[in-house]
């Protein structure tokens, strides 16, 4: 049959038609098209008027073809492609259609190009392939370390961006390693700070930064005689000045809410997701007495101003909240897992779900739980959320650190799973079984204590100095992305370096717990030969940055007839690992 080509159609009809187009293509339905020659070609004889002409799906052409499957989403293009070779040649064909595969199979975020790079979809394709290979091979370029001109201290990250306060809290310095231009191993260092003057410093009770949404949050105790407790300050990261899409230049913290005499800012902790920003403060003394937790959220950006604010009672030891996405708040106390919805028509937070912890063995208990950062790319991506575990109590000389891995979306899914359980939550209602979610859902893996060197994480990827923290240490890849799971499994493509770790594994104090530890996320694993030294650590999409430490040692000699002596000085600074 000849491919008629002589039709018109119309876009936006020919959409229509589309969803149920493809609904039968990749359930190998045989389709056949029936157009209606609405226009006749000059040498066409009047009884050609009207005529219907079939077409199967493969006699468009392939500019047509391609149109059509932009409509599709990447699962159903995966499907189209293993209908035939010549629908999978039409799709590799496309570089946008491989490339919006390749991001879904890799769950990878796309970075921000920087300036001056090429930014065309083959070569962004290229880039993310190559960045996948590199980490998968532990392969990368090192970049020669450069020193920080000051002692980090009360320092945080986002995107690779380091901040701390210096010069008695009067300004943050921030310090970002940026590779050198070419091949060069080198490492530029650019520096910028945020003034808030003398006044603003000597109330300042804490702050943190987003890089991808280029702020600053200064949490500045109010001044005598106001009834709030703290003045949420929104500036900008880039440039010494108040954020411009900030709704205002500040708002008010626990308005009539606590006593002002007895605040202590070293309960506060705060996370940044976007539009929102949320603060929690722990063992606050009520205004109308007692003591409670208080977590307040705002949108930053909104005129209507919303926020919300909710109490929770001190008995239940709440530790710790972590964003979700921009309507879910996961909320952690020594018991347990809260899932909370932001409800803005009535500013307030919903409680929707309830996990429980492991149990532990009398005495023991939780002393400190806390969320890994947020990734500022994360968005609506899912991703690995990490839970640090501090244990005490009995005969430890130690306090073991636990540390437990979930995926964003698997939480969210279990919100329906309770819902269908035990219906709308409440503080009443009970929670859902560590043994109906934890053992089969996570991956769990111990430390001796806290170590900042362990489990950062960006997607479905973490990366962890293993072994002593006081000796150079191996840096270890793990890699939870279940599409490469299954493909490494099934022998698809190279395994590179890398081993496959599933199933149960009996961790040194897992004798704690009442309950097993989780063992359902399976990963594969990768560790380099090279061993560094570091006491901090964070990671982004392809790149490694380690807050790295040396200690050198002085002879010093004085003046004739006094012993000489060793000196030792502490010199930190940057060592950046770049896997692209």
């Amino acid at each position: 049959m000849e491919p008629c080509l002589n039709f018109v159609y119309c876009k936006k009809s020919f959409a229509v038609v589309i969803e149920s187009l493809f609904t039968q293509f990749l359930n190998c339905t045989p389709l056949t098209l029936a157009f209606v020659e609405v226009c006749k070609p000059a040498s066409a004889k009047s009884s050609t008027m009207n005529q219907v002409h079939h077409l199967t799906l493969l006699d468009f052409p392939v500019e047509i073809l391609l149109d059509i499957l932009g409509h599709l989403d990447v699962h159903d293009l995966v499907r189209a492609r293993r209908v035939c070779n010549d629908v999978r040649q039409v799709i590799d064909s496309s570089s946008e259609l491989l490339y919006s595969m390749d991001l879904e199979y890799f769950n990878a975020i796309p970075v921000p190009s920087t300036p001056g790079s090429d930014c065309s979809i083959p070569a962004l394709r290229k880039s993310l392939l190559q960045s996948e290979a590199a980490w998968q091979k532990a392969e990368y370029s090192e970049r020669s370390p450069i020193a920080i001109p000051h002692p980090p201290n009360m320092h945080r990250w986002s995107c690779g961006v380091l901040g701390f306060p210096v010069e008695h809290l009067q300004q943050i310095i921030f310090f970002q390693p940026q590779l050198a231009a070419g091949h060069s191993n080198t490492t530029n260092l650019r520096q910028w700070n945020c003034q808030f003057g003398s006044v603003a410093a000597q109330r300042l009770a804490h702050y943190n930064f987003s890089a991808a949404e280029d702020l600053v949050i200064l949490l500045v105790g109010a001044r005598s005689g106001e009834s709030h407790a703290y003045d949420v300050i929104f500036r900008s990261l880039s440039e010494d000045k108040v954020h411009p899409e900030a709704a205002f230049t500040s708002v008010k913290a626990l308005d009539n809410e606590v006593d002002l005499e007895l605040l202590n800012p070293r309960t506060l902790s705060s996370s940044i997701f976007g539009d929102y920003y949320g603060v929690l403060a722990r063992n606050v003394n009520k205004a109308n007495g007692g003591v409670a937790d208080f977590l307040q959220i705002w949108n930053w950006k909104s005129k209507d101003t919303f926020q919300c604010l909710e109490v929770f009672h001190p008995a239940r030891n709440t530790m710790n909240f972590s964003f979700l996405t921009s309507e879910k708040i996961l909320v952690v106390n020594a018991r347990e897992l809260l899932l909370y919805s932001l409800v803005h028509s009535a500013n307030a937070l919903q409680l929707t779900a309830k996990f429980s912890l492991p149990a532990l063995h009398s005495p023991f208990e939780y002393t400190c739980i806390g969320f890994s950062p947020i990734p500022s790319l994360a968005g609506t991506h899912n991703r690995l959320i990490a839970l640090s575990m501090d244990i005490s109590g009995g005969s430890l000389t130690k306090n073991p650190c636990f540390t437990t891995y979930v995926e964003c979306n698997t939480l969210l899914e279990l919100e329906s799973t309770y819902m269908n359980r035990y219906g709308k939550a409440s503080e009443d209602s009970p929670n859902l079984p560590w043994s109906s979610w934890g053992p089969n859902h996570t991956r769990s893996f111990e430390e001796s204590s806290f170590d900042p060197c362990k489990h950062s994480v960006f997607g479905f990827r973490s990366a962890s100095l293993v072994g002593d923290r006081n000796s150079k240490r191996p840096l270890c890849i793990r890699d939870f992305n279940p599409h490469r799971v299954v493909d490494f499994k099934a022998g698809n493509g190279t395994t590179w370096k890398q081993r496959l770790i599933e199933g149960s594994e009996i961790l040194p104090s897992s004798s704690l717990f009442l309950e097993p530890l989780g063992s359902g996320l399976p990963y594969l694993e990768t560790t380099t030969e090279e061993k560094f030294l570091s006491t901090d650590m964070t990671m982004d999409a392809n790149r490694v940055t380690l807050l790295s430490f040396e200690v050198m040692s002085t002879i010093r000699m004085p003046h004739a007839g006094e012993q000489s002596f060793v000196e030792h000085e502490l010199l930190q600074g940057f060592e950046v690992l770049d896997f692209e």
